[in-house]
C-alpha cells in the first residue's frame, strides 16, 4: 500500500507528526521531512534531490517522490509550546534519579515505528557498504527544552542514535571529559538538520558513544531517533 499514512504519538495541536510509509509522489506543504530508513529518499519535481539515509531536509510546497519510511514533521502552534509537561510529556528527572533537579528538559511519548535492517558500521558512517546487517527495532520521540539549557553531558547508550532539530537552534556537542570546558566539536543544529551518529561499533551490539550532549541554545523541539537491537 503506498503511501501509509498515521499519526505519530507524540502529534498534538502543537504539532503535527505523521509516518508515512511506502513514499510515492507525497505532497509536504511546509515540514521537516526526515527519512527513517537505510535507503536514499527522493524529493523534488523537475530537478529530483536524494535525502541519505536517516538525513532530512525542510520542505515547502515540495514533494517526496520516493522513499521507505519518512516522519513529516512540524511546529505548527509555538505560543505556549513549552506547556508539553501539561500535554503528557515527562520531565527527564523522573525516570533518571540522578538527573540535575534545575535542567527544564522534557520527552515525549515514544513511538514504536518497526523493525529495519542496517549494518550498524554503515549507520555510523564507518564503513561504506554493508558487510553485517542486523535488525534494529526503530524508535522515535521528541525533546523540549528552554534556551539556554545544558540537556546534561553524557556517554551511555544501549541503541545507536541521531537527532534531527524540528523547532529552534541546538547544538550537539563533543567533550574529552564530563566537563563542558573540555569541549572539542560543537555542531550547530537548525530546523531541519539532521546530524551524523556521534557513536562508534566495539563489537555485536556494542558502541562506545563520546561524553556528548544537546544544547538548546533556544527554546528547542528535536526529534530522537534510536535503533535497538
Amino acid at each position: 500500500m503506498q503511501n501509509r499514512t498515521r499519526d505519530l504519538a507524540f502529534a498534538d495541536d502543537f504539532i503535527t507528526a505523521r509516518l508515512v510509509e511506502n513514499v510515492t509522489d507525497y505532497a509536504v506543504s511546509d515540514a521537516i521531512v526526515v527519512n527513517i530508513s537505510p535507503s536514499a529518499m527522493v524529493t523534488g519535481d523537475d530537478h529530483p534531490a536524494i535525502a541519505p539515509a536517516w538525513k532530512s531536509t525542510w520542505l515547502k510546497g515540495g514533494r517526496i517522490r520516493s522513499a521507505d519510511r519518512a516522519v513529516v514533521i512540524k511546529v505548527v502552534k509555538p505560543t505556549n509550546l513549552g506547556g508539553c509537561m501539561f500535554r503528557g510529556w515527562d520531565w527527564l528527572g523522573n525516570r533518571i534519579r540522578s538527573f540535575p533537579r534545575d535542567t527544564p528538559l522534557f520527552i515525549s511519548a515514544q513511538d514504536e515505528i518497526g523493525r529495519v535492517t542496517v549494518d550498524p558500521r554503515v549507520f555510523t558512517n564507518e564503513l561504506p557498504a554493508t558487510q553485517a546487517a542486523q535488525d534494529f527495532t526503530l524508535k522515535l520521540n521528541l525533546w523540549w527544552s528552554p534556551g539556554d539549557t545544558d540537556c546534561f553531558i553524557h556517554n551511555e547508550h544501549p541503541f545507536l542514535e541521531t537527532h534531527t532539530q524540528i523547532h529552534g537552534i541546538g547544538r550537539m556537542q563533543k567533550f574529552k571529559e564530563r566537563d563542558p570546558s573540555t569541549i572539542y566539536e560543537d555542531v550547530v543544529m537548525p530546523i531541519g538538520y539532521s546530524h551524523d551518529p556521534f557513536c562508534r561499533v566495539t563489537g555485536p551490539n556494542q558502541w562506545t558513544y563520546p561524553w556528548h550532549r544537546y544544547y538548546a541554545e533556544t527554546d528547542s523541539v528535536w526529534l530522537a531517533i534510536e535503533l535497538h537491537p
